[in-house]
C-alpha cells in the first residue's frame, strides 16, 4: 500500500470511528436529556458552561452555540473559578460541566460550592460511575467505545460526541423557545445572515424624487427619458391621484421596439404592463429578493395600503446592500 493510500485509510478510519460515536448518542436522548433541557428552559439567569483542556474548548463552543440560539450562556474556566471567577455564577444560573473522565479535579473541587448555591448542575461525562456523574443533578452519558486516536489517548471521538450532544441540547432549546430566523439574525447583525434577515425593503428602496414615475398621459418617449434619468431599468405609471396604474420596464421596451411602434407618438398607457406585481415596504429585503428570483424580474415597486407608490428598487440595490 502506498503512503498516499495509507493516509486515506487512516483518515477514513477516524471518520468512521467518530460517526459511530455520534450515532451511539441517539439512545441517550432520554429522560435525562429532557430534564437537562427543562432546567435550562426554566433558568432565570444564564447557562454557565465549564470544562478543562479539550473539554474546555468544546465547552466554549457549546456556550457560544447556546448564546446565539436564544439561551444566554457563557464559559467559565474551572481553574480560574477556583481563584475568583466562581463569583460569576449566581443562584439564578444553571451549570453545564463537561469532562470525559468525570473526575476532572478542577471541576470536582468547585462542585460543593455550586451545590451550596443551589444551582442545578448538568454533567456531560464519559465516566458513568464518576464523581461528576453521581453528584450532578442531571447526568448525560457521552462515553465512547474508543477514541479515534490509534493510541486511544488523544481526545477525538469523545470531544466530537460531547459537541454533538451540546448541539442537540442547543437546538432542542431553540425549538422549544420558538426561536425564529429574525431572532437568530439579531445575534448576528454583522454577518451576511444579519443583513439578509434584518434589512427591510424600506431601508434600501428609492423614495421620493428618486422613484422613476410618469403620468398616464405621458408619451413613451417621456417614459424612456424618466427611465434613463433614474437608472432603475423601469418607470412606474401613476394616475392623477398618484396611485399606481402600471409599469414599463427594459423588457417592455424591447418588446415594443420589435413591433415598430413610434416612441414619440405612442402613449405610455398603450404599452405599459397594467396591475404590476408590488410589495409592501415593511417586508424584509430577503423576501423581495425571493420574489424577484421566482418571478424572474429585476425590479420591484412598493405601494402602501392605498396603492400609493412609495418606493422602487432593482437587483443592483440588493447587491449593494449585501442581500444577494
Amino acid at each position: 500500500m502506498s503512503e498516499d493510500e495509507k493516509l486515506k485509510k487512516l483518515g477514513l478510519a477516524v471518520i468512521h470511528n467518530e460517526a459511530a460515536a455520534v450515532s451511539a448518542l441517539a439512545e441517550r436522548i432520554d429522560d435525562n436529556f429532557v430534564r437537562a433541557c427543562n432546567h435550562m428552559l426554566h433558568c432565570k439567569g444564564r447557562i454557565v458552561v465549564t470544562g478543562m483542556g479539550k473539554s474546555g474548548h468544546i465547552g466554549a463552543k457549546i456556550a457560544a452555540t447556546l448564546a446565539s440560539t436564544g439561551t444566554p450562556a457563557f464559559f467559565v474556566h474551572p481553574g480560574e473559578a477556583q481563584h475568583g471567577d466562581l463569583g460569576m455564577i449566581t443562584p439564578s444560573d444553571v451549570v453545564l460541566a463537561l469532562s470525559n473522565s468525570g473526575e476532572t479535579s478542577e471541576i470536582v473541587t468547585i462542585m460543593p460550592l455550586i451545590k451550596r448555591l443551589g444551582v442545578p448542575l448538568i454533567a456531560l461525562c464519559g465516566g458513568v460511575n464518576s464523581t461528576m456523574a453521581c453528584e450532578a443533578d442531571v447526568f448525560i452519558d457521552v462515553s465512547v467505545a474508543e477514541e479515534a486516536c490509534p493510541l486511544n489517548l488523544a481526545p477525538t471521538s469523545s470531544t466530537t460526541a460531547t459537541l454533538a450532544m451540546g448541539d442537540a441540547l442547543s437546538i432542542a432549546l431553540l425549538e422549544a423557545r420558538g426561536f425564529t430566523e429574525e431572532d437568530f439574525a439579531r445575534s448576528h447583525p454583522g454577518g451576511s445572515l444579519g443583513r439578509r434577515l434584518l434589512l427591510h425593503i424600506s431601508d434600501i428602496m428609492h423614495q421620493g424624487d428618486e422613484i422613476p414615475q410618469v403620468s398616464e398621459n405621458a408619451t413613451l418617449s417621456e417614459a424612456l427619458m424618466e427611465m434613463s434619468k433614474k437608472g432603475l431599468g423601469m418607470t412606474a405609471i401613476v394616475n392623477e391621484q398618484k396611485r399606481l396604474s402600471g409599469v414599463f420596464t427594459d423588457g417592455d421596451l424591447r418588446r415594443t421596439l420589435d413591433k415598430g411602434i413610434d416612441v414619440h407618438e405612442t402613449g405610455i398607457r398603450e404599452v405599459m404592463t397594467s396591475q404590476p406585481f408590488t410589495l409592501r415596504s415593511h417586508l424584509i429585503a430577503a423576501e423581495g429578493l425571493k420574489v424577484m428570483q421566482e418571478r424572474k424580474i429585476n425590479a420591484l415597486l412598493m405601494v402602501d395600503d392605498q396603492d400609493m407608490l412609495v418606493g422602487a428598487l432593482n437587483m443592483h440595490d440588493m447587491l449593494r446592500a449585501g442581500v444577494v
